[in-house]
């Protein structure tokens, strides 16, 4: 079943951290690499849909594991955490990347002409090993383990061929944690876009290994040759983020991109009600819809009871149910967690004039983590890695 294994609630992500902070040190470390198949306990936290909708929070993660661990034990840990970040404060100076995958995928979707092989991809029924087995994994459980991802990611580019993008759309489709940053920019680092000439290569030893066995397919692709693509934009300076005028009077909006409002607009004397938006118009797959359907209707309660203000939940993210909700509580003003570059930020962009028109205002409000880390994205990881010790001690958390 689809997401059985991610019960959508902000108590069962705070469940599963506290599970997980234990292992959190050198026994993720030694570990994190295997793939211990759907029922296997593996290394890894399973926290990323979690996180991906801010059920839980980057920080909150951090403080519970750096709690537990000294940073050079968690070290491994906290920079997977960290990656998330990273990539989205890369995509956040970069939008254009983002809205060239788009058009690129729309293309693929009207001019690739092998049907039958991008149906046999994703259905698992290629004939390789492993490859199907991930494939048919993904589209049960909404779950692939990182190293998978990677194989399954080598193997659809360079063995079968087939476009890339249509394989990061068939991730976005149905990976529970699937974001535009983490997923799009992921598929590029595979296929040599991302780290210019840098691609992954999947081995049939590399998976034994590290599926314990497993798996080890043959007929595998014996090189990987770059794709290319025309120069990409230099990064852009991050806008300032916007003042946090909380005290006038607003409609709160809380879109799946971040379901932990408290911690955004801790105490905000100005919120009237709050309106969540579940995005189902947005996913795709049936399991991605689900959680985050589930989940942006347990915040919509959690939000209520914690605001003490009357909430509603609407399926869909357009101009006219905004409008009616600014108008139902009488005011000129909805506020909401900031959108990073994707699906939503997409969404609230093409809303804003329409707003305008009827006298509302949208702001959007970032999170202090996000203006803490994603100005030092602009160049790659390791630059970034380097900062995070000194970041984490301005946070008290280091």
């Amino acid at each position: 079943m689809v997401g059985s294994n991610f019960l959508p609630s902000r108590a069962m992500a705070l469940d599963r951290l506290a599970e997980f902070v234990p292992a959190a040190g050198l026994l993720y470390e030694a570990g994190r690499n295997t793939d211990a198949g759907p029922d296997g306990r593996g290394a890894v936290s399973r926290l990323s849909p979690y996180l991906r909708h801010r059920l839980i929070t980057e920080h909150e993660v951090v403080t519970h594991v750096l709690a537990s661990h000294d940073l050079d034990a968690a070290g491994k840990f906290i920079q997977e955490v960290l990656w998330r970040t990273y990539w989205k404060g890369w995509l956040e100076m970069r939008p254009s990347v983002w809205r060239r995958f788009v058009e690129e995928r729309g293309r693929q979707r009207d001019d690739f002409r092998d049907d039958r092989a991008i149906a046999q991809a994703e259905n698992g029924q290629t004939g390789i090993e492993g490859f199907d087995d991930w494939a048919r994994e993904l589209v049960a459980t909404g779950y692939l383990h990182n190293h998978a991802r990677m194989w399954l990611a080598s193997i659809w580019i360079f063995t079968l061929r087939l476009p890339w993008t249509l394989g990061a759309d068939f991730f976005l489709r149905h990976l529970l944690d699937a974001d535009a940053a983490s997923n799009t920019l992921s598929w590029r680092w595979v296929a040599g876009l991302q780290t210019v000439g840098k691609t992954y290569l999947a081995t049939s030893d590399n998976i034994a290994r590290y599926t314990n066995g497993r798996f080890a397919p043959k007929g595998l692709a014996r090189e990987a040759i770059a794709l290319s693509e025309a120069p990409i934009e230099p990064a852009r300076d991050l806008a300032a983020p916007p003042q946090r005028d909380l005290a006038q009077p607003s409609v709160l909006l809380v879109t799946t991109e971040d379901l932990h409002p408290e911690s955004v607009f801790e105490g905000a004397s100005g919120i009237v009600s709050v309106l969540t938006a579940s995005d189902a118009d947005l996913l795709w797959g049936d399991g991605a819809r689900g959680f985050a359907g589930a989940a942006a209707a347990e915040t919509a309660a959690r939000a209520a009871a914690h605001y003490d203000r009357p909430a509603s939940l609407i399926e869909r993210l357009d101009a006219e149910a905004l409008i009616a909700a600014a108008r139902a509580a009488g005011v000129q003003r909805i506020v909401t967690p900031y959108a990073p570059v994707g699906e939503v930020a997409d969404r609230l962009a093409r809303l804003a004039p329409a707003l305008a028109r009827e006298g509302v205002t949208l702001a959007q409000v970032r999170r202090e983590w996000d203006s803490a880390f994603w100005p030092h994205a602009k160049k790659g990881f390791f630059a970034f890695k380097e900062r995070i010790p000194a970041l984490l001690r301005q946070k008290s958390l280091a």
